[in-house]
C-alpha cells in the first residue's frame, strides 16, 4: 500500500493503514514545509523539512505497549521555553542528526524506523525541499487581479482565494523508491489533507501522476471532511475534485471516497458522481468522521472506520481477499 499526503491528514490515513498491512505500508510525503520548527531545520542545514516525515513515522508505530508509548511521545516532544531549542520536535532534531551521520534524508528515516519499531517506510516525494508557489485572488481591490504568494505557510494562511499551485524548483528530482512503490502498490491513496499544500503538490510532478496512473493498484482518493480556512474555505465536495482535476490532468484513479453524513441529498451525490466521473473514478458515501467522547462531530477521520472502508472497498473491487477483520484497540489518536 502506498499512501501520499502530508501533515494530519496523511497522518490519519496511515493510522487506518497499519490495521490493514502494516509492514508493507510506504508513506509517501510532501517536502514543502517552511514554518515551524521543519522550516527552521530546513533553512539552516539545507535538507528536507523533516516534520511531516516525523509525523508519518509516528503513525506507523504499531507497538501499543508502554516501549511504543514512549517513542511516540518522545518523537513529538516539543521543546519549551524562549531559547535555541524553543518549538523545535525532537523528533525533527533527531532526524536531523542522523541525516548528518548517516549523509542522506532516506537513511534517517530508515533508522528511526528500525529505532522505533515502526513498521513500513517513510519516503519523501522528492530528494530535495520544494516551495509552493499559488495564484491567489482577493488580495487586490479588483477581484481579477493575482498575485504570486510563496511558501507553504504563505499559501496556507494567506486571507485571498487560492487559485492554482505549482513547485519550484519546476522539474524536482523525484525519490526513485517513491515511484517504485507507487508502482509496486496493490492500493493507492491520496488524501485527505490540506489540498493545495499536502496534497495537489503531490500532482503537479508529472512522474508521480504517471506512477499513479501506471500502477495496477485500487487507487482511491478520500475526500476531505471540511473546507480549510486559507486554502478550501467555502469550497463543495465536487469543487475539490474540479480543482484537484485541472492541477493533474489525465490522472486516473478507481473511487473517490466521501463521508456519507456530509453529502445527504440525491441531487448532490449525483453531482458528485459527475465530478468524479472526470477522474474516471466511481463515488463511495461511507461513515469515515470522527466522534469525540461527547458525542460530536470532529474534523478528523476515525482512523478505524476509514482502515474498514478502505478495507470493503478494495475487496469489492478486486475480489482476492477476505475482508480485514479491524478491531478497535485502547490506543488514543494523536
Amino acid at each position: 500500500m502506498a499512501s501520499l499526503g502530508g501533515g494530519h491528514g496523511l497522518f490519519q490515513t496511515l493510522k487506518a493503514a497499519r490495521r490493514l498491512a502494516p509492514e508493507d505500508i510506504s508513506a509517501i510525503v510532501t517536502v514543502a514545509d517552511d514554518g515551524g520548527s521543519s522550516g527552521r531545520l530546513r533553512k539552516e542545514f539545507d535538507m528536507i523539512p523533516p516534520g511531516d516525515l516525523r509525523m508519518a513515522l509516528v503513525a506507523l508505530s504499531v507497538r501499543d505497549d508502554a516501549e511504543g508509548k514512549f517513542w511516540e511521545q518522545t518523537l513529538q516532544h516539543r521543546f519549551g521555553g524562549s531559547g535555541a531549542l524553543a518549538g523545535h520536535a525532537l523528533g525533527n532534531l533527531l532526524i536531523t542528526g542522523l541525516k548528518e551521520i548517516l549523509g542522506q534524508e532516506q537513511a534517517a528515516l530508515d533508522a528511526v524506523m528500525r529505532l522505533t519499531g515502526a513498521q513500513g517506510r517513510v519516503l519523501p516525494v522528492c530528494t530535495e525541499p520544494l516551495d509552493i508557489q499559488a495564484d491567489v485572488s482577493g488580495l487586490d481591490d479588483d477581484p481579477r487581479v493575482m498575485r504570486s504568494v510563496r511558501g507553504q505557510v504563505a499559501v496556507a494562511s494567506t486571507p485571498g482565494q487560492v487559485r492554482r499551485v505549482s513547485v519550484i524548483p519546476e522539474n524536482p528530482e523525484i525519490n526513485p523508491a517513491a515511484l517504485e512503490a507507487i508502482r509496486g502498490a496493490d492500493l493507492v491513496t491520496l488524501g485527505p489533507g490540506s489540498w493545495f499544500s499536502s496534497v495537489i503538490p503531490h500532482l503537479v510532478l508529472p512522474q508521480v501522476v504517471r506512477a499513479i496512473n501506471e500502477s495496477d493498484a485500487l487507487r482511491i482518493l478520500v475526500l476531505n471532511l471540511n473546507g480549510e480556512p486559507g486554502e478550501t474555505q467555502g469550497f463543495s465536495y465536487e469543487r475539490h475534485i474540479h480543482v484537484l482535476a485541472q492541477h493533474a490532468p489525465g490522472l486516473h484513479v478507481d473511487v473517490v471516497i466521501c463521508d456519507s453524513a456530509s453529502v445527504t441529498s440525491e441531487s448532490e451525490r449525483e453531482y458528485l458522481q459527475k465530478a468524479a466521473r472526470i477522474l474516471q473514478a466511481s463515488m463511495v458515501f461511507a461513515d469515515v468522521r470522527e466522534i469525540d467522547e461527547a458525542g460530536r462531530a470532529s474534523s478528523r477521520h476515525d482512523e478505524l472506520k476509514l482502515a474498514q472502508v478502505l478495507s470493503d472497498v478494495y475487496v469489492r473491487y478486486t475480489h482476492d481477499q477476505e475482508p480485514a477483520e479491524i478491531e478497535p484497540t485502547e490506543e488514543k489518536q494523536g
